[in-house]
Formats: C-alpha cells, sequence, structure tokens
C-alpha cells in the first residue's frame, strides 16, 4: 500500500486561506448574535447588523417601550460594528486570495483544483477546501480517499444481524464536515445524476427512516468520484457541468 502524501510546505500554507476564512466567519456570526442578543434584551428585533445601513439604522432605534436606545448600550454594539467591519474586511481580503489561487490553477497546465469550479453546485470555497483539505493528496484507491476523509462505514455485527453504524470520524473533520455539507447541496443541484438517483432508492426501500445515514454514504461516493474526477478526468455519471463562462462563484 502507498503511504498517504503529506503535504510539502507550500501545500500546508495554502491550507491556512480555507482555514481562516472559516475562523473568520464563526467570528462574524458571534458578533451578529452578541449584537442581536443586546437589543433583544430591550424589546428589539429585526436589526441585521450585517446590512450596509446597520449604523443608520442603529441611530434610529427605539426600545420595546418606546425609548432611545440607553447611550452605553449604544456604544456597546458601535464597537461590536467597529469589530464586525473589521472582520468583513478581513473575510473580503482572505476570499481574495482564495479566488486569485483559484484563477492561477485554472491558467495551469493542469488545473487540478480549478477543475471542481467546472462542476454545477461546487463554488469557490468548497472547491479551495476539498482541494486543499485532500484531494491535492496522491491515495492509492477509494478506501484510501474515503479513510482520509473519515467517511469509512463502522460495520456492527451481533448474532444474525449485520449492518452499519455509521462513519469512523477517524480522518480529516473538515473534509468530512465539507463533504456532508456537498452531499446535501448536490441533491439540489445535480438531481440526475446517478448518486442523486441511487441517495432517492436507498432511501425509499428504507421508508425514509435512513435519510441521515444514507447522506454520510453519498458524502463518501461523492468524494471518491469527485477524487476521480479531478485526478484521471473521469466524469460523474450524470453530472451537469457550468458554463466556463458563467459559472457561479
Amino acid at each position: 500500500m502507498h503511504d498517504v502524501k503529506a503535504p510539502n510546505p507550500e501545500e500546508e500554507d495554502r491550507r491556512r486561506i480555507t482555514r481562516e476564512r472559516k475562523v473568520l466567519t464563526g467570528e462574524r456570526i458571534r458578533h451578529v448574535n452578541r449584537i442581536k442578543g443586546l437589543l433583544f434584551a430591550q424589546g428589539v428585533a429585526g436589526y441585521e447588523p450585517l446590512r450596509r445601513d446597520r449604523r443608520v439604522r442603529l441611530a434610529a432605534l427605539r426600545t420595546g417601550d418606546g425609548r432611545i436606545l440607553p447611550d452605553h448600550l449604544k456604544a456597546q454594539i458601535g464597537r461590536e460594528l467597529d469589530r464586525l467591519e473589521l472582520l468583513l474586511a478581513q473575510l473580503k481580503a482572505v476570499e481574495a486570495e482564495r479566488d486569485a489561487l483559484l484563477a492561477t490553477a485554472r491558467s495551469a497546465a493542469t488545473p487540478t483544483s480549478a477543475m471542481l469550479l467546472d462542476v454545477k453546485g461546487i463554488g469557490a470555497e468548497f472547491a479551495s477546501v476539498l482541494w486543499s483539505e485532500g484531494l491535492f493528496r496522491y491515495f492509492d484507491n477509494r478506501r484510501q480517499v474515503a479513510a482520509y476523509a473519515g467517511l469509512t462505514p463502522t460495520p456492527w455485527q451481533s448474532g444474525s444481524v449485520d449492518r452499519e453504524q455509521g462513519v469512523s470520524k477517524s480522518g480529516n473533520p473538515r473534509l468530512r464536515t465539507t463533504m456532508i455539507q456537498l452531499a446535501w447541496l448536490w441533491l439540489c443541484h445535480q438531481p440526475h445524476s446517478a448518486l442523486v438517483r441511487w441517495f432517492h432508492e436507498r432511501v425509499e426501500r428504507s421508508g425514509g427512516r435512513m435519510r441521515k445515514t444514507t447522506i454520510v454514504a453519498l458524502a463518501r461516493k461523492l468524494l471518491v468520484a469527485l477524487w476521480k474526477y479531478v485526478t484521471a478526468g473521469v466524469m460523474i455519471e450524470g453530472a451537469i457541468l457550468n458554463n466556463v463562462e458563467g459559472k457561479a462563484a
């Protein structure tokens, strides 16, 4: 068996982009929730901190009983908005770095990660994560691919009962989480693909009881299919490709 390739310093450095974006996105969510929580305690609902007119709307807010927002509360929220706007600027910079890397990959002799953008339903963030967290590596076979993502099934047997009890979760958690998210999106964006037909047939046979378990199996099959696509050019059966000129990010 061939050893799984470890990332070189340049590859490891590229992974920082998608990982930093995830951290910044989490911080953005926390700041937004904190602002909404402060206002909700005053009976204020419907304020959206991510709107461009957030400061104008903050100045016009009234409490649930019609009072002007207390001065110190308004100042605290203003400082939260300062931090939120810094995060938004950093997110924009990180996403620009990510898009520049994908553009460079697309113009290379072997486009690799940029090939993922040709598949309908896969945007810049999914493509970057899939490539930097797993698909840039060398794998001998599909079992290694699934195992690296922690998507291999864990068998359970008792007497005459033999079934799967979930996945091992021993691999790359970022890649595993991304693939499960992508599997749900695949159902919407690629409804006529062979993988989606397989998913619906299996769920129907189980009476609809194994939808969550089956989505993990779909994520595993989809990851293997994408690995074959970027490494050997094997098209995913029934999948729709984006128009190169009109691709969405």
